[in-house]
């Protein structure tokens, strides 16, 4: 007779699961909030609640067609194979040619390297250039995983504060304080997330002074860049004598409402692409042909989409801002590009994670704490207004009336 806990049978003893033992450097490693609170806000609409996402930094427009339809042509064509890792020569040399017009400046399709997506132009850089022990100055408040990545390599993250009496651009005579001889990159994101600060060309040529032929490198993330409301878009790599220095970090997503597509690209200094295009090799092999294609398609077709969303972002922000700044206890400037206001609530509550927690279980708006982009947006959320003008009239009742209800408490 074969006994009960005999190996294979049911209702035999199993061993242990034996403990996970991860690699120091992963309790370094950060991560992005909006997707923990998106995941929260879909659980409460599971049980049946209502929620006006205001968390994602997502365009809520479709992919224009004639980029889709391109997408699709290509599977039909049969791109459906491994492609170059450093991209295929035609999309690289259409973005050169789109670099090249819009920042003024000579790039050749061999300073390009294609990425699903743009965060791995952000990882690949600072795992090719950053050693332990060397600085990267990035701003703060500022999108979280310049500084995850950082930690993960062993760096030290020197944050760069964005205040809110500068309209949140950053500020160069903060930064000259910053450098130091271990100073190895130095970060940049304008049109700006989460704050939609803006860096006048000013301010780049007095970063260009200051970091002009010293080893450091600006990594330059404009993913924002074609969502701007008044002035004209300025590059670091414009600026002359910093190109060599700069890498400009860009994508699909923002512009052309292609988040899913998983399509950005770096440009550089070609002997640093190459370096790039190594560890595309050692992780992603390729990014994918078809994607590639629409974003020739993107990059080479009709633009009058992209004004359009602009000009409805536009509409937004003007709804968005002036609700806010009618809420007791809110104070919202003016955001001059990407899609997000950054409002100052420290007169509802100092501590904006609280009130990001109570708006998502009370009210049903899914927002994000300014800390969610370091400590200094602490007092401060981020609402996306990438979403209906109808949605963000009735977040901002909702708002509100949890207010009401909330601001005794938080004087307690």
């Amino acid at each position: 007779m074969i006994p009960a806990d005999a190996p294979g049978r049911a209702g035999s003893a199993q061993p242990p699961t034996p403990a996970l033992r991860l690699a120091e450097r992963m309790g370094r490693l950060g991560t992005e909030t909006a997707f923990e609170v998106f995941a929260r806000a879909r659980a409460l609409e599971a049980q049946g609640r209502s929620v006006v996402h205001l968390e994602i930094g997502e365009p809520d427009f479709d992919t224009p067609a004639h980029i889709t339809e391109a997408g699709i042509r290509a599977l039909r064509d049969g791109l459906t194979h491994y492609t170059p890792p450093s991209g295929l020569p035609e999309a690289r040399e259409a973005i050169a040619e789109y670099v090249s017009r819009t920042r003024g400046i000579e790039v050749a399709p061999d300073h390009v390297v294609i990425t699903p997506g743009g965060k791995p132009v952000m990882f690949f850089l600072i795992l090719a250039l950053v050693n332990a022990g060397d600085e990267v100055v990035h701003p703060d408040p500022g999108f979280p995983i310049y500084e995850s990545v950082a930690r993960f390599v062993g760096a030290r993250p020197v944050p760069w504060v964005l205040r809110e009496d500068r309209g949140f651009r950053a500020d160069p005579e903060d930064l000259r304080r910053l450098l130091s001889p271990r100073t190895r990159l130095v970060i940049l994101n304008s049109p700006h997330n989460p704050t939609a600060g803006v860096l006048s060309r000013e301010d780049l040529e007095a970063v260009a002074e200051m970091v002009r032929d010293r080893p450091i490198t600006v990594l330059s993330d404009e993913i924002y860049g074609r969502i701007l409301y008044e002035g004209t878009f300025a590059s670091p790599a414009s600026v002359p004598g910093l190109q060599a220095q700069t890498v400009i970090l860009d994508g699909f997503s923002k512009t052309y409402a292609m988040t899913g597509w998983r399509l950005g690209y770096g440009v550089m200094r070609p002997d640093l692409a190459a370096r790039l295009t190594q560890l595309m090799v050692n992780s992603n092999s390729c990014t994918a042909a078809f994607t590639q294609m629409a974003g020739v398609a993107a990059l080479r077709g009709p633009q009058d989409s992209v004004d359009r969303m602009v000009a409805e972002f536009r509409r937004r922000r003007d709804v968005i801002v002036d609700g806010l700044n009618r809420l007791p206890g809110v104070s919202c400037g003016q955001p001059h590009g990407a899609f997000y206001a950054f409002p100052n609530v420290r007169g509802v509550d100092a501590d904006s994670l609280r009130l990001q927690d109570y708006l998502l279980q009370d009210a049903g708006v899914a927002v994000l704490s300014g800390t969610s982009f370091g400590s200094h947006g602490q007092g401060f959320l981020r609402l996306s207004y990438a979403n209906s003008v109808e949605a963000i009239t009735e977040a901002l009742r909702r708002i509100g009336a949890a207010l009401e209800r909330y601001a005794p408490r938080a004087r307690a």
